[in-house]
C-alpha cells in the first residue's frame, strides 16, 4: 500500500492495526505512519539486543521474545499492546526465527 507525498510502504500486518470492524482507519493516516515508523525502527535495534543476548546467555527464543514483549508493554515504551506484539513478531521475523517463538 503506497501513500501519498512520502510513499511510505505499510505492511498490511501493521496496517490491520488501525482498522475498524468496517475496514477504515481509526486513526490518521499520518499518525499511523508515525506510527509504523517507530515500531519498525523499534524492531531492528532490538535485533542487535537479540542476537547479543542469544549469543551471551543462549537463552530460549520464545523465552528472550517473551521478555522483550513484556517490556514493551510497559507504560514507559509507549506503545499500545498491539503494537507490542507487532515489534516482537517482527522481531521474530528479522532474526529468522519461527513466527511461534513470538508472542501471540
Amino acid at each position: 500500500m503506497a501513500y501519498d507525498e512520502n510513499q511510505l510502504q505499510l505492511p498490511a500486518s501493521f496496517h490491520a492495526l488501525y482498522l475498524d470492524g468496517q475496514q477504515r482507519l481509526t486513526a490518521p493516516l499520518e499518525d499511523v505512519q508515525a506510527r509504523y515508523e517507530l515500531c519498525e525502527d523499534l524492531a531492528q535495534v532490538l535485533v542487535g539486543q537479540t542476537e547479543g543476548l542469544v549469543h551471551d546467555t543462549l537463552q530460549d527464543q520464545r523465552e528472550l521474545l517473551g521478555r522483550f514483549h513484556e517490556a514493551l508493554l510497559a507504560p514507559e515504551a509507549g506503545l499500545n499492546p498491539a503494537e507490542a506484539r507487532w515489534v516482537v513478531q517482527r522481531l521474530a521475523e528479522l532474526v529468522d526465527w519461527p513466527a511461534e517463538a513470538a508472542p501471540g
